[in-house]
C-alpha cells in the first residue's frame, strides 16, 4: 500500500529545533518532488518547503522559514526530512508532507499531490 508517514513533531520552546521526517512506502520518490506544508488553527494550509526529484536541483522555502528550515532527502531510505531550527511561535501547526509532480506540488496554488502524509503536530510554546 502506497503511503507517506510523517513523524518528528512535538512540543518545543521558541528557539528550539525539531526534525520532521516523511518516509514513503509502497512506491519510490526518486522521480517525484516532495514538499512540506503546514496548517495552523484558523488558517489556510501553506507551503513550507518543496524540492524537486532526487537531483535536488530546485528547492523552495517560504519566506517565513528561509534561513531556519532545511529540507533534504535520503534517497537510500525513501525519506525526506525537514530540519527546523530557531523555531518561532508562529511555526506552530500541523505539518504535512506530500509528493507529486514538481509543478503541481511546488509551483501550483493550491498544490496538487499524488500522495499526502497523515501529518504531525508541531507546537512552539514557552
Amino acid at each position: 500500500q502506497a503511503q507517506l508517514v510523517a513523524s518528528g513533531g512535538g512540543l518545543v520552546q521558541p528557539g528550539g529545533s525539531l526534525r520532521l521526517s516523511c518516509r514513503a512506502s509502497g512506491f519510490s520518490t526518486d522521480y517525484l518532488a516532495i514538499g512540506w506544508f503546514r496548517q495552523a488553527p484558523g488558517k489556510e494550509r501553506e507551503g513550507v518547503s518543496c524540492m524537486s526529484d532526487r537531483d535536488n536541483s530546485r528547492i523552495y522555502y517560504a519566506e517565513s522559514v528561509k534561513g531556519r528550515f532545511t529540507i533534504f532527502r535520503d534517497n537510500t531510505d525513501n525519506t525526506v526530512y525537514l530540519q527546523m531550527n530557531n523555531l518561532k511561535l508562529e511555526d506552530t501547526g500541523f505539518y504535512y508532507c506530500a509528493t507529486g509532480g514538481f509543478k503541481a506540488l511546488c509551483v501550483s496554488n493550491p498544490p496538487s499531490a499524488d500522495y499526502w502524509g497523515q501529518g504531525t503536530q508541531v507546537t512552539v510554546s514557552s
